[in-house]
């Protein structure tokens, strides 16, 4: 048998081992908690660090994204923009916009923010015109200038309109063979502008066609080979693609018009109007109940886009 002694030495060199043991286990907690933070395997943090937090999901947007309107409205994208101007859809359904420092945002067709050009000089914003997809043009009546950008928002050419048309540029737009149409407000004359060879092609006098009325054209268009010339008086003055005068048609109290398909649309009393072209039939949509301060609305194939004075609303047309 061992004597007290031994006895005695073994229980404290027990108790001693004990309390280096626990005294480890005790510093080395603390990391072992920290571990239970490790990111997922998709995750960029690294181990023992939580991973960033995701941004809260707008719950609200989302019930507003998932409802259908009576008459057909998705709503799918709200974009905030403070005061929007002047707006254009290209072929590709991309949408442009110009903002109050005049800075033009370019949209992929269900409202993802493509591209924005900033200009280097101050202007306002009169008119885009993106149809044409390969040109964009933007035209500042305060500068009497108009500016051309490629696809992608980058500058390809600016024409001082000054340099080339005595008097004042009113509305002005893109035709499909790159050549420029505007109104001269000055002389009431229409005229077609060739920038590869900087001069003007073609004049049309109106003053007969207008005759005592006072006009206030506020918008100019090319399309399917005609050429639509807005005046909120007396109705849309329509020519063919060589400047000659058509006919009139009777909608008044317009700012914009759109073109849809073989349809011309425009807004009023909250209602999109839709006239054929060549049936010359009429029919009404009503926006979403929801909106009811539009500024204006374009259509392209599959979505709508809403104007608002806070931004503009993405919906999924039918």
């Amino acid at each position: 048998m061992e004597s007290k002694s031994k006895i005695e030495l073994k229980k404290r060199h027990w108790l001693k081992q004990s309390a280096i043991t626990l005294l480890l286990i005790t510093h080395h907690l603390p990391s072992a908690q920290a571990q239970t933070t490790t990111p997922s395997a998709a995750s960029v943090a690294p181990a023992g660090k939580a991973a960033p937090t995701a941004p809260a999901y707008n719950a609200t947007a989302n019930a507003s994204q998932e409802a259908v309107d009576a008459n057909g409205w998705k709503l799918v994208r709200t974009i905030k923009l403070a005061r929007p101007g002047a707006a254009s859809l290209d072929r590709r359904g991309n949408f442009y916009v110009a903002d109050e420092q005049d800075n033009i945002h370019q949209y992929g067709p269900d409202g993802q923010a493509l591209n924005t050009y900033s200009p280097p000089l101050p202007g306002h914003t009169a008119q885009i015109e993106a149809w044409n997809s390969a040109k964009i043009l933007v035209f500042y009546d305060d500068r009497q200038e108009i500016l051309l950008l490629d696809r992608f928002m980058a500058s390809i050419t600016n024409v001082r309109l000054i340099d080339f048309v005595e008097g004042s540029i009113r509305v002005a737009t893109l035709a499909p063979d790159d050549r420029l149409w505007m109104f001269n407000e000055s002389d009431l004359t229409l005229r077609q502008f060739d920038p590869s060879l900087r001069r003007i092609t073609l004049n049309t006098p109106l003053d007969l066609i207008i005759g005592r009325s006072k006009p206030d054209f506020r918008f100019l268009r090319q399309y399917q080979n005609n050429l639509y010339l807005v005046d909120r008086t007396s109705g849309i003055f329509v020519f063919d693609n060589l400047g000659n005068y058509r006919k009139k048609l009777p909608f008044t109290g317009l700012n914009y018009i759109g073109f849809r398909g073989d349809e011309l649309y425009y807004l009023a009393g909250n209602q999109l109007h839709f006239f054929q072209l060549y049936t010359f039939n009429e029919r009404n949509l009503g926006l979403p109940a929801a909106v009811t301060q539009a500024q204006q609305v374009l259509l392209g194939e599959q979505y709508a886009y809403i104007v608002t004075a806070t931004g503009v609303l993405v919906y999924q047309v039918a």
